[in-house]
């Protein structure tokens, strides 16, 4: 695949036209903070003008302030907290390897539990997490922080597969959405919520596993369909987010992938490190904050995110 020569600066690269109106002639790519050891879960809180993300082997959660640029810590330890979301009512919404669960920050600052278990046995270790407008979260349990020390605390998986699950707030109940994956990682859902993508970076644990992203079809809080949506060319999808034109922008080896809703690459914003995951931020949500290993990047685009995802 070749790319287009435009006017757009270095770390536009150009696969379609269509990409063309999403980069800024004068948007440069810029180095917000550096230090980590593998940076994931970036989350922008517009209240208070900050971003949350994760820096899962040094067990911190981390706080850019877009006001002054400033970083520091905002949980340490932090039970090796990967992805984060925020939820209707303006809640931090967290994964954690080492907590092997996914918990809500409330507004008072303590933290209580949302899920843990899946009928008695233990999850393995929650990734990424969305909230749909019925207030259902819906995460990934890979085994990524039971594989080793270095991004949680080693052990069996107790239930054996690595599933995309349910949460229902109203009842309680945690079901199983999805449980054909190899290692269930980043998810999304398209503006209207008719589709929720998911990404599967099974290629991790099997020689010629999957590096995709599939494509649901979501109705009524359950999954129908599932086919491959797109591959990825360098490295894997990781975690991603959705633009308001239903584009998704996910992370990959070689910085972030733009992928339209018809599955194909439109454009790259490309990046010195393997990227784990994005968020849409800023005022008007048209700046991308990306978590590329040690390293918070961010580039104004000429669109704008979803908001709260």
């Amino acid at each position: 695949m070749h790319h287009i020569h435009s006017m757009l600066k270095d770390h536009f690269e150009v696969y379609s036209p269509d990409f063309r109106k999403y980069g800024l002639l004068n948007s440069y790519l810029d180095t917000l903070w550096t230090g980590g050891r593998w940076l994931e879960g970036p989350v922008y809180f517009g209240d208070s003008r900050g971003l949350l993300f994760s820096d899962i082997p040094n067990d911190r959660i981390l706080r850019y302030d877009e006001t002054t640029g400033q970083v520091s810590a905002f949980r340490s330890p932090a039970r090796n907290s990967n992805g984060h979301t925020r939820d209707r009512q303006g809640r931090l919404v967290s994964c954690e390897h080492g907590g092997r669960q996914v918990t809500r920050t409330e507004l008072d600052g303590s933290v209580s539990v949302i899920a843990d278990v899946y009928e008695g046995k233990r999850l393995n270790s929650p990734n990424d997490v969305v909230i749909s407008s019925d207030n259902a979260i819906w995460f990934t349990d890979p085994t990524y922080g039971i594989d080793g020390e270095y991004e949680g605390n080693r052990a069996e998986s107790e239930i054996g597969a690595s599933n995309v699950y349910r949460f229902d707030p109203a009842s309680g109940a945690l079901t199983i959405a999805a449980g054909d994956f190899v290692k269930p990682n980043g998810l999304a859902f398209s503006p209207d919520e008719s589709t929720l993508y998911i990404a599967d970076t099974g290629a991790t644990h099997l020689e010629d596993g999957p590096r995709h992203i599939r494509k649901f079809r979501h109705e009524n809080g359950k999954l129908a369909g599932g086919e491959v949506f797109a591959i990825c060319d360098h490295g894997l999808f990781d975690g991603f987010r959705l633009d308001v034109d239903g584009n998704i922008w996910t992370s990959a080896g070689d910085g972030v992938h733009c992928i339209n809703p018809a599955g194909e690459l439109i454009g790259k914003i490309r990046l010195p490190e393997t990227v784990a995951n994005v968020c849409f931020g800023g005022p008007k949500r048209n700046r991308l904050f990306i978590c590329a290993t040690t390293t918070l990047y961010a580039t104004y685009l000429g669109t704008c995110g979803l908001p709260y995802f």
